[in-house]
């Protein structure tokens, strides 16, 4: 067994939003074992195990990003073009670094929210959080939903961002292209099958969709409560990429567990996600960050309509009650700069510490777990540090000195 004690000035307690002075922290192999003390306990401490004296910074629980895609961007990644010229081992390899740059921004926990990607049936988001697990490479804790099920043409294919022509691209349903309730099904229980933890699915087009309306609703009712029938009969949930608020109360109604981004909900969509315990992960700050001044005019005119919509729905969401978690779509946002929705959502109006427990125990509560989001006895020493106060300075979570997952140290500076 390993023990070591961290100090430094301050602890963030998430559930107060309070900071505990001083901050202190046991640790015992890869838990936290006691929190809280004096320098004369970190003293009694040291004649038993290693004092990591970390200095004037603030620590907090390692953050979560609800919404990721290490499996696209990233260095070497050539746009449109890679989705035909990368093949599954080099978007591993590129995989690997983005892994690494998000771990040591600070986020120790993601969902590698649905691959749209040619792999050939492999989850390779699964394979990449068992080698993360194993202690091959460094990255966070993975949540995989394998491929994202969208139909054919809908917002996640990936031969509808380019316009390919007809089999340039062949997808198959294990890669998550299902049309009707039987290959829906079928599409759910492939990605099961293989080790995802939750299902992805596409509700609405969205910004960058070719054809049709934005919030345009793409599976049918009777889809949608087939995919959650047989996601839920198995323990899982299911997150729904939906913008129009029509589309939002279509999956509500079948029972859609998350919806990720929802731009242009409405107030009649909000009161049904606050009745129905409908989360939101927003992913705001796409609205200021997606450049989209080189692309097609009409997807141009579809960010003119939806991102201003995008910098308002979130506190209306917000303020009604609806249970919101921290998600960046990265690459969207690029690998490693996660903190910037952190920072987005206080811009919009959104309390510092409510945004702190979005990116903590708020993400906890939807991936279902108990053993991570606050820094207290018996959680996973996911521990990082920020130089400063984050519940008046939100930025400070841009600046992260120190990163520990799981009681092993990865960032200190």
């Amino acid at each position: 067994m390993t023990a070591l004690t961290l100090k430094a000035a301050g602890l963030l307690d998430v559930d107060t939003g309070t900071i505990v002075r001083p901050g202190i922290i046991r640790i015992e192999d890869d838990r936290i074992v006691g929190v809280g003390g004096t320098d004369t306990s970190v003293s009694d401490e040291a004649e038993s195990g290693e004092v990591v004296d970390l200095g004037d910074v603030v620590l907090m629980p390692g953050l979560m990003d609800m919404e990721v895609n290490l499996l696209m961007g990233g260095r070497g990644e050539t746009g449109l073009a890679s989705s035909v010229k990368d093949d599954p081992a080099l978007r591993m390899l590129r995989a690997v670094g983005n892994a690494r740059r998000t771990l040591r921004a600070g986020f120790t926990t993601v969902r590698n929210l649905g691959l749209f990607v040619k792999t050939g049936g492999y989850l390779l988001d699964v394979a990449l959080g068992k080698a993360i697990n194993a202690g091959w490479i460094d990255g966070p804790r993975i949540v995989p939903a394998g491929h994202a099920i969208t139909p054919t043409g809908g917002h996640l294919d990936p031969t509808m961002f380019a316009a390919f022509a007809p089999d340039v691209l062949h997808l198959t349903l294990e890669e998550g292209i299902a049309n009707g309730v039987d290959e829906v099904r079928k599409a759910v229980r492939y990605q099961i099958k293989h080790g995802a933890q939750l299902i992805k699915i596409c509700v609405s087009g969205g910004v960058m969709s070719l054809t049709g309306e934005p919030g345009a609703q793409h599976y049918s009712d009777e889809e949608l409560l087939a995919i959650v029938d047989e996601a839920h009969r198995r323990g899982l949930k299911v997150a729904a990429h939906t913008h129009g608020a029509e589309a939002v109360k279509h999956a509500v109604a079948a029972g859609i567990d998350c919806i990720e981004h929802g731009f242009l909900i409405d107030d009649e969509a909000i009161d049904l996600m606050v009745e129905n315990g409908t989360w939101l992960v927003p992913t705001t700050r796409l609205a200021d960050a997606m450049d989209v001044s080189k692309a097609e005019p009409e997807l141009q005119a579809k960010a003119a309509l939806m991102f201003p919509k995008a910098r308002t729905s979130v506190l209306a969401a917000y303020k009604a009650g609806v249970k919101i978690a921290v998600g960046t779509d990265a690459p969207a946002i690029p690998h490693g700069r996660n903190a910037d929705e952190l920072v987005a959502l206080v811009e919009r109006g959104l309390p510092a510490i409510d945004v702190l427990r979005a990116a903590t125990i708020r993400g906890a509560e939807l991936i279902g777990v108990t053993d991570r989001g606050r820094l207290a006895e018996g959680q996973l020493a996911d521990i990082i540090a920020v130089p400063g106060d984050p519940t008046h300075d939100i930025t400070v979570t841009r600046d992260v000195r120190f990163v520990m997952k799981g009681g092993k140290i990865y960032v200190q500076k």
